[in-house]
């Protein structure tokens, strides 16, 4: 059993330099608390950034470092002050951060801070290369290292690679702006499991990767080469019982061991019994809706001047990248909304709006928590939010209303909150109201089943979900290795066909060997492909058949004058040694009037898609659609085409972004078994890629080596990676 690898950003621990000595202190709550059960003992190792440049740390106390850190079981990252400018404040937090929160206009698409973005990504690959082995497990987290999932597979081509997102993915018509978007998707497919907090972020994810990488794509499968990537959304949870048992331990204080803080709000408390506390908390990020937020609160006082006096909203907005201009002005708006608000509405023994603007110990955080009658927490944005879940675990009495923004990740499972639109400040109003009047009982039963849940599905658990998943997509992928067809199995197929004494292969040519081309008249056969074929041909006791759902005309043109056997149409005509083809079955064509209208009204209505014309069949083809509208379209077209043609004989094949509409007793099973019954073969191989070649797979006796091209359902014995391998296997029989 390997050790677990976990690399983030930033190491769970903070280095302190004093005296001429250094100090590593733990961090306490968020991914380190979550990571305890994963990171623990001598089989685990966390790799991530110190905090401190190479700048910062005197040569002398370098290696004092590394040992203060590994007494932590953590090993850093070195990097410089212009790398974290580049990386970090850089590419990091004024590219990816703002446009994955949808704030595109704050985005800065600099060709400089993505080549630093890359090179520390490298730095971070090759931290973890350093130290790992292909039996281990790793763990890669957050947005600063979207590219290290793919650069660590290159090198370990077979180690189990998780990667979680703590932010939103965004749309696909948002992360389509990316310069880089592309091998911004190629980093994150490194992962053999790319976790989000909620559906909604998995599904932006999978419409890109369809959508720009061109990758099936089959519930939460991504197919891309020889691997199946798992997508998955697993909602972060909190340390549920540290909050809940801190509120339970804060309620036996006597007042000599309360905090300042605690005794000033009870002081405000006994003054105005009747008055309400709103909380409201956030790091200073125009992501949070902060503004929106006062300027909501501005339209309750007026709405409901009755509760003047009446409520006090307490903002606590913690620092955060103060050097960010954006930060900057943001501050300052907020400051001056405040301002305003507590100029316009207050009296001389109300003020309306209590302002932090600073980060607080925890034992003030539990003092807010369990003296806030209401807390309000609206980003306009936000990948999770875990400080609703926190309010809500401190409610020891189950009292208390969540309002909660529905843009926050939690809302998907915190449904027992008052959920609102950030944006919509007449609803904001009226759920201050109903949060400000709700009935005991109500509030008590509301927080009783959001309390159950978040300790059931607290942060440990989130985390032992996340890698018990991980684990059985490695063991799902071993499974599937026992039909690959291995070098040991290639090699039993090989002496099978050198021993045999007359021989049969059945090759389809789209995907399997040639790929596939956005105008299929454009995939013709290379140099590579016509020696290989010579080769095959040139076998003794060897029969090779060509079998493709191709029109004739284009395989007469192509492969007529090399004298190559071969089956179009999925057996309709067939050519053997050179002679001109001739038809296999008698079909007929009438039909394709009444067809062809409907096809038509689909290429208008559906851009990018056309109609391929063959003989004795129609092919709708929707490769350069977009992905998600071209199968919309195609399911719709397959429930009108089933009814059109349930009396006429006829059946629609949906192949690989095509589909076909022919004659029922026509199909590729059916034709290469007639060829079949004309000798006394004992070898026969077939190998093809999408649903037409199941039929030969299907159909070919049980003897036959099939194999299936990609990983996809198939009733083939073997399957095979991609066309590379396909040729490849197929020069072993020439040797």
């Amino acid at each position: 059993m390997g050790k677990t690898i976990i690399i983030s950003n930033r190491l769970p621990v903070q280095l302190q330099i004093s005296n001429g000595s250094i100090s590593a202190i733990p961090s306490v709550g968020g991914l380190a608390t979550g990571m305890k059960s994963v990171h623990s003992g001598s089989d685990s190792i966390w790799i991530g950034w110190s905090g401190l440049t190479d700048e910062d740390i005197p040569k002398e106390l370098a290696p004092q470092i590394d040992k203060a850190l590994a007494e932590h079981g953590s090993s850093k990252v070195n990097l410089t002050s212009d790398e974290v400018d580049g990386f970090y404040f850089g590419f990091s937090n004024r590219t990816i951060w703002p446009l994955f929160h949808y704030f595109l206009e704050y985005s800065e698409f600099e060709l400089e801070s993505w080549n630093v973005y890359k090179a520390v990504n490298q730095k971070f690959a090759d931290a973890i290369l350093e130290k790992a082995e292909d039996d281990d497990t790793v763990w890669v987290h957050d947005y600063q290292l979207m590219l290290v999932p793919q650069m660590v597979r290159e090198k370990r081509p077979n180690i189990s690679i998780g990667f979680f997102l703590h932010i939103p993915f965004p749309s696909f018509e948002i992360f389509r702006t990316l310069p880089w978007r592309e091998e911004v998707l190629e980093g994150l497919l490194g992962a053999d499991l790319i976790g989000f907090h909620t559906y909604d972020y998995e599904r932006h994810f999978l419409s890109s990767v369809r959508r720009l990488l061109g990758l099936e794509v089959s519930f939460n499968d991504i197919y891309q080469d020889k691997r199946i990537i798992k997508v998955d959304s697993f909602p972060m949870g909190i340390d549920y019982k540290k909050f809940s048992e801190a509120a339970k331990e804060h309620e036996k204080n006597t007042t000599e061991q309360q905090s300042d803080l605690q005794q000033r709000l009870n002081n405000h408390k006994r003054s105005t019994p009747d008055a309400k506390l709103i909380l409201s908390i956030d790091r200073l990020d125009y992501s949070k809706g902060i503004a929106k937020r006062l300027n909501a609160f501005e339209y309750f006082l007026n709405k409901y001047p009755q509760y003047k006096e009446k409520v006090r909203l307490i903002i606590l907005a913690v620092p955060s990248r103060s050097n960010v201009p954006q930060y900057q002005l943001l501050k300052k708006e907020v400051d001056e909304l405040i301002g305003r608000i507590n100029g316009d509405f207050s009296t001389v023994s109300w003020t309306p709006i209590w302002y932090f603007y600073r980060s607080v110990p925890f034992e003030n955080l539990i003092d807010l928590y369990t003296s806030s009658d209401i807390a309000w927490l609206t980003p306009l944005r936000d990948g999770m939010n875990l400080v609703a879940k926190e309010y809500v675990a401190t409610r020891t009495d189950k009292t208390g209303v969540l309002i909660l923004s529905e843009m926050a990740g939690s809302a998907n499972e915190m449904n027992e909150s008052l959920l609102v639109n950030p944006n919509n400040f007449e609803q904001t109003a009226d759920a201050i109201y109903e949060a400000i009047n709700m009935p005991k009982e109500e509030q008590i039963d509301r927080n009783t089943e959001l309390q159950k849940r978040l300790e059931r599905y607290n942060v440990e658990r989130w985390a032992n979900d996340f890698m018990s998943s991980l684990k059985e997509q490695k063991e799902r992928d071993a499974a599937n290795v026992s039909k690959r067809l291995t070098e040991h199995r290639l090699s039993v197929v090989l002496d099978d066909f050198k021993n045999a004494k007359k021989k049969m292969l059945f090759l389809d040519y789209d995907g399997t060997l040639s790929g596939f081309h956005a105008d299929p008249q454009k995939a013709g056969p290379d140099e590579e492909l016509y020696a290989l074929l010579d080769a095959l041909n040139a076998l003794k006791d060897t029969e090779v058949y060509l079998v493709s759902g191709r029109d004739k005309e284009t395989f007469t043109k192509w492969f007529l004058p090399k004298k190559y056997n071969m089956i179009v149409e999925h057996g309709v005509w067939i050519s053997q040694n050179g002679e001109d083809f001739r038809m296999l079955e008698n079909v007929k064509n009438d039909w394709m009037e009444k067809i062809r209208p409907v096809l038509e009204s689909f290429v208008d209505r559906t851009p990018g898609s056309f109609i391929e014309e063959k003989n004795y069949s129609l092919a709708w083809h929707y490769r350069k659609t977009d992905p998600d509208f071209g199968n919309l379209r195609a399911n719709e077209l397959n429930t009108v085409l089933t009814s059109l043609i349930a009396n006429d004989d006829l059946s629609v094949l949906n192949g690989n972004k095509v589909m076909e509409i022919k004659s029922s007793n026509v199909n590729k099973g059916r034709a290469t078994m007639r060829v079949l019954g004309e000798g006394d073969y004992d070898f026969v191989l077939a190998i093809g890629d999408d649903w037409t070649d199941e039929f030969m797979f299907q159909e070919l006796p049980e003897s036959t080596v099939t194999i299936k091209v990609g990983r996809q359902n198939t009733h083939a014995k073997l399957f095979i990676d991609d066309i590379k391998y396909v040729r490849n296997v197929l020069k072993r029989f020439t040797d």
